[in-house]
């Protein structure tokens, strides 16, 4: 029997400059790879800015040769997985792709995007043939479910994270947001969800970090353009915007830096502390010219958008857990289904050479009388043998080990010379 397995690395366990190591340059290599050396059957790759996700299916699987062949294609030593590594099968991935498609296992519950990027991955996976009947139909239910539980719920309206509530103050703060030069500061979670943001909204933006390394990766994932972060310490006067999402535990953004950088500055600043503790100095609001807003305050704007779609969670959950039995009984039964064909195959042909010798044997050559003699026999086949196929395919879909062993033995149609 195949099993599903899915290995990830996302961003529940991986910071994005760390996840970013873990990407696939060239999806079209990575394809070839893995169909030669991952021991897969069939396959889909997963890849966003925020997870990379390898789903497959295979009778004998081996999480050691993924481990090696994705290794390969990004540089790394398998070590390098050892803490960013998730790996489910079965049971564990079909509930884990549904909660995709719903939005439930993204950064901003609810998450629309999700759903487009799944849906661009199996088409990408079919055209290349690197998929078959079971991640097929597997991929097509579970968009299918998460569809229905983003309908039944809503849990993706006017779905607001504190990152694109940030962005909006800042549109609604500041005239012709687009001439105007913005920082992003940090590369965590909260940063992510500020330069998902601004690119949805076509803004230009410049992103620091501790490190030109993370500043350059984050960049390379999720956009900006990264510059030295001494280089911004020294040059706040430059920027007319800035997105403050670090966890640094002091003041990155201080009094005494904010206000000489105030110093003959025509235009005002806003700047948007999303860290968690607070890096900006609340003093700087008192200096003239500045607006600035922090965490607590966005927050308490999305409060109630964050409570409905927490409220929706246990609804889509609901959902989830009903559609997931039915989903397992649909993929116990995909595996019976190509021996009930071979089945049906070997007895049909059987069927048709016996009448063959019949007709034979009769001398009939009256095209009507060979039809009833011909739809006799079928008939004959389709009474006996349905209902033992019917039955099954229910022990299929219901697990029932023991009696599936015994078909196989019943079945074991072996070619008989004549």
């Amino acid at each position: 029997m195949s099993k599903i397995i899915n290995a990830r690395v996302t961003f529940r366990s991986s910071p994005i400059h760390i996840l970013e190591k873990f990407t696939f340059k060239d999806m079209d290599s990575a394809y070839e790879s893995f169909r030669k050396h991952a021991g897969l059957d069939e396959f889909v790759i997963l890849q966003t800015c925020n997870r990379v996700e390898i789903f497959g299916s295979t009778d004998q699987p081996s999480i050691e040769k993924i481990k090696k062949t994705w290794a390969s294609l990004a540089g790394l030593e398998e070590a390098a997985f050892k803490e960013n590594f998730k790996v489910s099968q079965d049971a564990e991935v079909l509930e884990h792709l549904l909660k995709l498609t719903s939005g439930l296992d993204s950064m901003v519950l609810g998450e629309e995007q999700i759903l487009g990027q799944i849906k661009e991955s199996i088409t990408l996976a079919r055209e290349i043939r690197a998929t078959s009947e079971q991640l097929n139909m597997l991929f097509d239910k579970a968009i299918k479910i998460g569809t229905r539980v983003r309908n039944s719920t809503g849990i993706n309206k006017g779905t607001i994270s504190v990152g694109s509530m940030a962005v909006k103050l800042a549109e609604e703060n500041i005239d012709e947001l687009k001439s105007k030069k913005i920082l992003l500061i940090g590369t965590g979670e909260a940063a992510t969800l500020v330069a998902k943001s601004l690119n949805k909204r076509d803004y230009g933006f410049f992103v620091t970090s501790r490190t030109m390394e993370r500043s350059k990766a984050f960049a390379e994932t999720v956009g900006g353009a990264p510059i030295e972060f001494e280089d911004v310490l020294d040059g706040f006067s430059n920027y007319d915007v800035l997105f403050v999402a670090t966890i640094a535990p002091y003041f990155l953004v201080t009094f005494d830096r904010i206000k000489e950088a105030m110093l003959g500055k025509k235009n005002g600043m806003m700047i948007l502390d999303l860290s968690n503790p607070r890096t900006v100095d609340e003093r700087v609001a008192t200096i003239h010219g500045i607006k600035m807003m922090n965490l607590d305050q966005i927050a308490e704007m999305v409060d109630k958008n964050i409570r409905y779609r927490s409220n929706q969670r246990a609804n889509a959950e609901k959902i989830i857990n009903d559609e997931l039995e039915v989903l397992q009984a649909h993929m116990r039964r995909l595996e019976v289904e190509p021996t009930v064909k071979e089945i049906f195959k070997d007895i049909d042909t059987r069927r048709v050479k016996e009448l063959q010798k019949a007709l034979q044997m009769l001398g009939e050559k009256d095209k009507e009388k060979i039809k009833i003699i011909e739809d006799l026999t079928k008939a004959v086949v389709e009474g006996v043998i349905s209902e033992p196929m019917n039955n099954l395919r229910k022990a299929s879909e219901q697990s029932d080990d023991e009696l599936l062993k015994a078909a196989s033995k019943l079945f074991d149609y072996k070619k008989k010379s004549d």
